[in-house]
């Protein structure tokens, strides 16, 4: 039986000049992150989603599910308050997906400080998520989350808006969480901040099945040292992250859009 295909159209009119300077810059720093999630190998085909609050609002911006990453643009993201609700979309039948809003609008309306999240079901994410032992200090990058990491248990897909409360217990104060059995969360003061959490955490995951793949004996520094560490590299203790690298990534995202056949992030 065919199925119909949901209404979709590349060529919308960019909205540019319909929202505030402030939500155009969000946009387009969104639709760029989306793009930088798929040039760094993130992506689960449609699924996952990354939230960006307008700044000086409460809403939210969020992807049209059923795009893929490298689809997304300023104009196509949807504009959505906290519980979920649109207020506004592009002229499509796509909507938006059910987990997006009741995960990361729960963080989002329980942690002011946080302005974006990033939610990925990567290979090597989703291997360590269904590991006991979770994220080992294997390797320095991985040493940055000591202390600094939380686990949320497995309740099934993330549909059930009972299970908020307990998404945001277990998250806490940290900028990362691994939801066993299923994938990997950052959230941060800024888009830029967030999406260097989830590129160490991912990377960080890489090293470690990769490691372990090795079957040979693994080597943990001793307490002090990953205590050292650990500090040194949050966020108060250095230069905020994803501040330096941020426009080299986008001068990336510039050069190779010229010839993929889509259309540019910033429209």
């Amino acid at each position: 039986m065919d199925i119909a295909a949901p209404r979709y159209d590349t060529n919308w009119p960019s909205i540019r000049d319909e929202v505030s300077a402030e939500e155009w810059k969000a946009r387009c720093e969104l639709a760029a992150c989306y793009r930088l999630v798929d040039a760094y190998g993130m992506t689960d085909l449609i699924y996952n989603h990354i939230t960006l609050r307008i700044p000086g609002t409460e809403h939210l911006l969020i992807n049209l599910y059923g795009l893929l990453y490298k689809e997304i643009t300023a104009t196509s993201l949807v504009k959505i308050d906290v519980e979920g609700n649109i207020l506004w979309k592009p002229d499509t039948d796509y909507g938006i997906n059910k987990s997006g809003y009741v995960i990361h609008g729960a963080i989002h309306k329980a942690r002011p400080d946080v302005a974006a999240v990033l939610h990925t079901h990567t290979r090597a994410g989703m291997a360590v998520a269904a590991m006991k032992c979770g994220l080992l200090p294997l390797s320095q990058t991985s040493i940055r989350f000591v202390g600094h990491l939380g686990y949320h248990d497995y309740e099934g897909p993330a549909v059930d808006l009972s299970e908020r409360e307990r998404i945001v217990a277990d998250l806490g104060p940290h900028d990362a969480l691994i939801f066993r059995n299923h994938g990997l969360l950052t959230c941060g003061a800024t888009l830029q901040q967030a999406f260097n959490t989830m590129y160490q955490l991912e990377m960080s995951c890489r090293a470690q099945v990769d490691a372990m793949n090795s079957r040979t004996e693994l080597l943990v520094p001793d307490e002090a040292t990953l205590a050292k560490t650990a500090h040194l590299y949050q966020p108060g203790a250095r230069r905020p992250y994803g501040v330096l690298e941020w426009h080299a990534m986008l001068r990336r995202l510039e050069a190779e859009q010229k010839n993929s056949g889509y259309p540019p992030y910033a429209i």
